[in-house]
């Protein structure tokens, strides 16, 4: 899911407080600040460390205002002896376990440490600087070893287990957090012997020391990969708008002329505008080889990590280890689905290169498509076809006019939600808006924050997380936050979106009120920590509101005239939104089998060069396709070796099943109304990993999904 990242080894541990775990890239961060604007700077620890008590503001939304860059290191100390206190009290309690004493115990402990860790973890994705990263690299091993030292425990495993084993006693949410607990004991190594169990923990704290620094590497590859142009000729076919932001970041970065930084993906946005080809090349190919050097030996010693710890833990591999408490079950039922779909995709993808090449040769050149050619020259052909150009479209989709008359009025329409601007709250950046979420008879679900704009020390991408997340049991409301990364404007001049960007922001929000809307009792089965595989589900659902046309109707204004978008441009706005799919699907199943691969090897594997694995695992799915790059390349693949994705990042498509079906119910009984939203949102969105997740589903659509939908959605059948 596109959310931050805490590493792998430390994330099984946060379960235990109730910490968020499902997630995507890690990132390392910066300080809080000192006005509720700027970003933060390093300071003495203070006498008064707020992350030690819970915050008074509402909800306990953290307070980003009175954070020091040395306030972490002490928390975390202190949050984690306290826990090993509370955790020894559970342990060493001489009465039989039972759920109240043990499991609902455990949901208990651990409060500075949730508090501390969310606050840094999902600050470090947002603001970086040293000092962040050297707090990470100084508490991420602790972390790793206070998580064993609970996981691999012989006596509170033995309780966990006692009450296991009497499980047809409970019921319900009771019996899920049961299994879910003990489940999580034993995939952590706690039936192991003890001298394996040694060897885990080795493990454990090499995997954990070189994730982050695979992580650390990508987050520097932001500020250190950028090209420089001096001569503002070679930005012919941009915008004056896209001119003028990259001028004011050159300026930003104290550099002159015009900076152009990368977006987390292989293919970079400008590259469909972009006139001169060698400036495309020199463009794909700093996004294409990106952290070469420093994470590819990384890459191949995290995957022998994981292999090594697969076998330990009685799997053939990393990959039938990841998938063993997922809906897929299997890396078998995930290689099926990505190679179904894999020749449909090429035999569009290669009709798409037809098109494109023959457009080359329209346009008076002789060359052959190359990677850097395909987002020039598809943006000819979709012209072309459909008589769109994408900054005819812009000026209808204002970021404002998109959230509030968009986003917001859609939500209302399904949830019968208001979203209210709460900005007397203190944010971690200026360009940070805070808001409060209200239900339809007035009462309050939670705060919600919004950081669109992507900026020097901030990872790429988009994501959710929380700093608080719903709990009955605690008695808490959910805090939540989407980021995304649009590029900022010059000042002065409005934020004008692409379509994919209006797409993404439906996306993430799907995901918020996934955590919004949480109505459970146990922390660790809030909101948005079910399997990765369905975790997706409700932001891919979420994206497809934003092209109903009550929704549409309502946001495609434009921006300086109040006009709305003629129907004549919507319409081709419409029609163009499955074009380029075989493009899209072909590097994105081929990520997903990158991923896939690199987590079958078995232990002992030797590997000695990354681009040939690479080379190798994609021609072995018939996707070594010179005109079309995985998504993600192995050295900044984030989802897979940053932790939470690994042999995970085939979800978005799996999930993509039960989003186009979803949604195809929804319009079949209705559309935009209330009734299809209290619906769906009683048996998926308030139950987050309660129960069944599959039976979460059948209870809304009557039926499980099926991929019929999926293939309109995708444009591969008509």
């Amino acid at each position: 899911m596109r959310k931050t990242l805490i590493t792998t080894a430390v994330s099984a541990a946060l379960m235990l407080s109730a910490c968020s775990e499902q997630s995507a890239d890690t990132a390392m961060a910066a300080k809080t600040t000192t006005d509720a604007s700027t970003t933060m700077t390093k300071a003495p620890a203070t006498a008064d460390n707020v992350l030690l008590t819970p915050s008074p503001l509402q909800y306990m939304a953290p307070q980003f205002d009175k954070f020091n860059a040395g306030d972490y290191l002490p928390a975390f100390e202190q949050g984690m002896q306290e826990h090993k206190a509370e955790i020894a009290a559970i342990t060493n309690n001489t009465e039989a376990a039972t759920f109240d004493n043990t499991i609902v115990a455990l949901e208990k402990t651990g409060a500075i440490l949730d508090r501390t860790q969310r606050v840094f973890f999902n600050l470090s994705g947002l603001i970086s600087d040293d000092n962040f990263i050297s707090v990470e690299e100084q508490i991420v091993p602790k972390l790793t070893a206070h998580q064993d030292n609970i996981y691999l425990d012989e006596k509170l495993f033995a309780r966990i287990q006692a009450i296991y084993k009497n499980k047809a006693t409970l019921t319900g949410e009771d019996l899920r957090l049961v299994e879910v607990y003990y489940d999580r004991f034993v995939r952590a190594g706690a039936e192991l012997s003890v001298a394996d169990k040694t060897t885990m923990r080795e493990l454990n704290g090499e995997l954990a020391k070189f994730e982050t620094s695979f992580s650390q590497n990508v987050l520097k590859s932001f500020n250190d990969d950028v090209i420089i142009i001096e001569d503002k000729a070679l930005l012919d076919g941009l915008s004056d708008n896209d001119i003028a932001s990259l001028a004011a970041a050159a300026k930003a970065a104290g550099k002159t002329g015009y900076m152009i930084t990368l977006v987390n993906t292989t293919t970079q946005p400008l590259l469909s505008s972009l006139k001169n080809r060698d400036v495309r090349k020199q463009l794909w190919e700093t996004s294409a080889y990106r952290a070469m050097d420093t994470n590819a030996p990384l890459n191949i010693k995290i995957a022998q990590l994981r292999a090594q710890k697969a076998k330990l833990l009685g799997y053939p591999t990393w990959a039938a280890y990841s998938l063993g408490d997922q809906m897929a079950k299997n890396p078998e039922a995930v290689y099926g689905i990505l190679d179904d779909l894999a020749p449909k995709a090429l035999v569009k993808a290669k009709i798409e290169a037809a098109d494109i090449q023959a457009e080359i040769v329209k346009d008076g050149k002789d060359f052959t498509l190359e990677p850097w050619d395909w987002a020039y020259y598809a943006e000819k052909v979709r012209k072309a076809k459909y008589d769109l150009d994408d900054n005819q479209v812009k000026p209808y989709f204002e970021m404002n006019t998109v959230l509030n008359d968009g986003l917001f009025f859609a939500m209302e329409k399904l949830y019968g939600i208001t979203v209210k601007p709460r900005n007397d709250l203190p944010v971690w950046h200026k360009d940070v808006t805070g808001y409060e979420i209200f239900n339809k008879d007035g009462s309050s679900i939670g705060l919600f924050y919004l950081d669109m704009y992507a900026r020097p020390g901030k990872r790429g991408g988009a994501w959710m997380d929380e700093f608080v997340s719903q709990s009955f049991l605690k008695n808490t409301k959910p805090v939540v936050y989407n980021a995304l990364n649009v590029p900022k404007p010059a000042e002065g001049q409005p934020t004008l979106l692409t379509f994919d960007e209006v797409s993404t922001l439906f996306h993430e929000f799907g995901h918020a009120i996934h955590g919004l809307y949480s109505q459970v009792n146990y922390p660790s089965l809030a909101g948005t920590l079910t399997a990765r595989d369905f975790v997706e589900f409700p932001s891919q659902a979420n994206e497809d509101w934003s092209i109903d046309p009550a929704v549409l109707a309502n946001y495609a204004k434009h921006y300086q005239t109040g006009e709305p978008i003629p129907a004549e441009l919507l319409g081709k706005v419409l029609k163009a939104h499955t074009f380029n799919q075989g493009f899209g699907t072909v590097e994105y199943l081929a990520a997903a089998l990158l991923d896939m691969e690199w987590h079958s090897i078995p232990a002992g594997t030797e590997i000695t060069d990354v681009a040939a694995f690479e080379k190798q695992a994609l021609a072995k799915h018939g996707l070594d396709y010179g005109p079309i790059a995985p998504r993600y390349k192995t050295t900044y693949f984030s989802h897979s070796f940053g932790g939470g994705y690994s042999a995970g990042y085939y979800a978005y498509l799996w999930t993509e099943v039960f989003a186009a079906d979803s949604f195809a119910y929804m319009m079949a009984h209705g559309g935009l109304t209330l009734e299809n939203g209290q619906k769906y949102r009683d048996a998926v969105l308030s139950k987050g990993n309660s129960r069944d997740l599959m039976q979460s589903y059948i209870d809304f659509a009557g039926k499980k999904p099926s991929t019929d939908a999926l293939l309109k959605r995708r444009g591969l059948v008509h």
